[in-house]
């Protein structure tokens, strides 16, 4: 009788590591039902939501982030990481691991060195075009890579080796067909007949400069009925937003959301987005060719987001801006020419490049697969969405409070 398959994956911190890290488990369980996939995170980030609420199982380590800003406390990461790592070890002793995969951010290095004390074959991905601390480290620590971009591999050691397989998504946002979708979309969101939506996307916990400038753009358009926002705040900042656009009438045309769980909505439903320039947003606006302005947060490390811009506005599929000119003036100069003129829209949406990025997490769960003596072959007509993948709860989850 064969033993269940069995991987560990480091992914937390962040939306942009933990979705992609969902999307690898979604594919593994399609390949092998009855796989028994858990991840490995910290106590700090969107994972103690997020990957429970999907339903796999998270083990907590105790790690500190790979940031030159912790000052002294920096210091500490050695001993950090070799604890950390013998936690992991014992999670993977634990769980009867074949393989362990890091999906970047410092939640998954622990689990990578915990691989290398174990003995066990280990993957990483590596989803932005300009790599992390985490996983610059990492790479030393396993000949197994794999890449979202490939403007990424100088960056790595052993980069020659990498493998492009693209950025796994989750279902929903893999098969997107916006067209299909878009008339269920705009009357889930009640957006009337005929009007273009910006949608204004900060990420995971939302970004205050993306929301200051939404919130003023939506004072400019509360007297033109053509045009809607969906902002999305954070939690945080939702209180606040909402009471400013009451006060300067931009609610009439403006809704701000805490969360945004059903992207594909959100993507379908919109004309242009307003948005940072994570990894795993790049990707799924590269695949389902969605228009966009792109502000890439400037204390990213490594300035990564602006990299990850370029791979979209140097093919003319969105415009870069940096987040030191963004105001609602500077977007009502961009965005609203844009959204005036649905032509240029859609060659923008036709300019960007698919990739991989569809079929990325079968990809990713093919070699994890291989290394844990498991040989699968994706199909190569992209992911197929049968079986356990990530589930969302609440169907829509626009208006739902943190």
């Amino acid at each position: 009788m064969r033993t269940p398959l069995s991987v560990v994956i480091g992914a937390g911190g962040t939306g942009g590591h933990i979705y992609p890290g969902l999307a690898l488990a979604d594919a593994l369980r399609r390949a092998e039902p009855d796989a028994v996939i858990s991840f490995v995170g910290t106590e700090r980030g969107l994972e103690t939501r997020l990957i429970p609420d999907a339903g796999y199982r998270l083990h907590t380590v105790d790690m500190i982030p790979f940031d030159p800003a912790l000052g002294a406390r920096r210091y500490l990461l050695p001993a950090a990481l070799l604890k950390s790592g013998a936690q992991c070890r014992a999670i993977l002793k634990e769980q009867g691991a074949q393989v362990a995969v890091g999906m970047g951010g410092y939640p998954s290095a622990p689990v990578i060195v915990g691989a290398r004390m174990a003995g066990l074959p280990s993957l990483i991905h590596e989803s932005n075009a300009v790599p992390g601390r985490a996983n610059r480290f990492a790479a030393r620590l396993t000949p197994h890579l794999a890449l979202a971009f490939d403007r990424s591999r100088p960056h790595l050691a052993g980069g020659e080796r990498a493998e492009t397989v693209g950025m796994p998504l989750v279902g929903p946002l893999a098969g997107l067909d916006r067209a299909a979708l878009r008339p269920a979309a705009r009357q889930a969101l009640g957006i009337p007949e005929g009007a273009r939506l910006l949608l204004v996307n900060g990420g995971s916990l939302g970004a205050a400069r993306l929301t200051e400038a939404a919130v003023g753009l939506a004072a400019r358009y509360r007297a033109r009925g053509d045009l809607r926002l969906l902002i999305k705040t954070g939690p945080a900042a939702l209180d606040d937003t909402r009471a400013r656009l009451a006060a300067n009438g931009g609610a009439a045309v403006a809704e701000a959301v805490p969360y945004l769980d059903r992207m594909d909505l959100a993507y379908a439903a919109a004309d242009l987005v307003v948005c940072r320039a994570g990894s795993a947003t790049v990707a799924e606006l590269a695949t389902i060719g969605m228009p966009a302005v792109l502000v890439p947060y400037p204390h990213a490390p490594g300035d990564h987001q602006t990299h990850n811009a370029r791979v979209l506005s140097d093919a003319g599929a969105a415009l870069l801006l940096s987040d030191a000119e963004t105001s609602a003036e500077r977007l009502d100069g961009l965005v609203t020419p844009l959204l005036d003129d649905p032509g240029r829209l859609a060659a923008m949406g036709a300019a960007a490049d698919p990739g991989t990025h569809a079929r990325a997490a079968d990809l990713l769960a093919a070699k994890a697969l291989a290394l844990a003596g498991r040989p699968h072959h994706p199909a190569h007509d992209g992911p197929t969405h049968d079986g356990p993948t990530t589930r969302y709860p609440n169907p829509l989850n626009l208006k739902e409070s943190a």
